[in-house]
């Protein structure tokens, strides 16, 4: 039996769009055992994946290197036996483990020079491959192979049981429509719609007769504590639920409202209808990665820029954008009468 050790993003939305290449290989390599080795926090949605056979706590903070620990996990894995590591992140760092474990084939593109660390390494042509899940598919196949023919979407599995455990243990109800918003992004401020726009829509779609469950972790619970002042009835799951109670949860919404964040790729990866807001980063290299998606970004001239705070000090590109411009992405992702999801 075939066996990969993956050395997965540190990113919950970066680990979830490396589910193509495991589900790629597994169709190349019938009975093949993929085991991970990334973060703990990110082990809720490899548990999700039923292609990874076991996922492997990676201790190491960023920029940390910890030889000697290194060593130690190395010279733990290659007891396991495997024939092959794939390296997600590009980073030299993120390469020593596999080699320290002796595995024969080291595959993962250049990145920090990484040259004796990688033996099957590749040069990226970022022309070719745009989007992270292609970087990572591209893995899979030869060097210089073409991509596999298809959709390169990730798909996230539900633990119907433990979704109804949690329901009952925060007295949910789920008569009415869900609608899933997501005020939070890791990366910080310049990608996060104001609270009063959340605000805003949320009481539309209440006024609606629909519900509205804020999801986010502990840091996320401050910006859903404003949106819950400002939109009394909404319901407040931030800091509530785990990463995997979230997952099965925001599986019941009819449709999300996400910033460019992990859990706007949980969403994609679960199929609900998503409307994805864009400021100061682009959907072009990290999509979500959905036959059911809006767009909803002002594209001004300043966007995107990719920092973490406006470097402008005024953030146009997400406190212009109101509440209407979502609501409107929103509609247009509702099915209309008589219009059935060919999926």
């Amino acid at each position: 039996m075939k066996q990969i050790l993956i050395v997965a993003p540190a990113w919950v939305g970066d680990a979830i769009m490396a589910q193509p290449l495991y589900a790629e290989l597994q169709r190349r390599h019938p009975g093949v055992a993929i085991d991970v080795l990334a973060p703990a926090w990110t082990r809720p949605v490899h548990a999700r994946m039923p292609e990874i056979r076991e996922a492997i706590d990676n201790p190491f903070g960023h920029g940390e290197l910890a030889l000697k620990k290194r060593w130690a996990i190395g010279r733990m894995l290659k007891a396991r036996g495997y024939d092959q590591a794939i390296l997600l992140p590009n980073s030299l760092k993120s390469a020593l483990v596999p080699a320290f474990a002796g595995i024969p084939v080291r595959t993962g593109w250049l990145g920090e020079s990484r040259y004796g660390l990688l033996n099957d390494w590749r040069k990226l042509d970022k022309d070719r491959y745009p989007k992270m899940v292609e970087r990572f598919v591209a893995l899979a196949v030869a060097d210089g192979a073409p991509l596999p023919a298809g959709r390169h979407y990730p798909q996230l599995k539900i633990d119907p049981v433990a979704r109804a455990a949690t329901l009952a243990r925060l007295g949910l109800d789920t008569a009415s429509p869900i609608v899933a918003c997501c005020p939070g992004a890791e990366y910080g401020p310049a990608k996060r719609w104001p609270a009063r726009h959340f605000a805003e829509f949320a009481r539309h779609r209440m006024a609606r007769g629909e519900q509205v469950w804020l999801f986010g972790s502990a840091k996320d619970a401050e910006i859903a504590g404003e949106i819950e002042t400002l939109a009394p009835g909404v319901i407040n799951l931030a800091s509530r639920t785990s990463l995997a109670e979230a997952i099965d949860l925001m599986s019941l919404a009819a449709v999300a409202v996400c910033n460019d964040s992990g859990l706007m790729h949980v969403a994609a990866a679960l199929n609900v209808p998503l409307a994805a807001v864009y400021g100061s980063s682009s959907p072009g290299f990290t999509p979500p990665l959905t036959d059911h998606a809006e767009i909803v970004s002002l594209q001004l001239s300043c966007s995107p820029c990719f920092a973490r705070t406006c470097p402008l000090e005024h953030m146009n590109c997400l406190n212009q954008l109101d509440a209407a411009r979502v609501d409107a992405a929103v509609e247009r992702l509702r099915p209309r009468p008589g219009q059935t999801d060919a999926c």
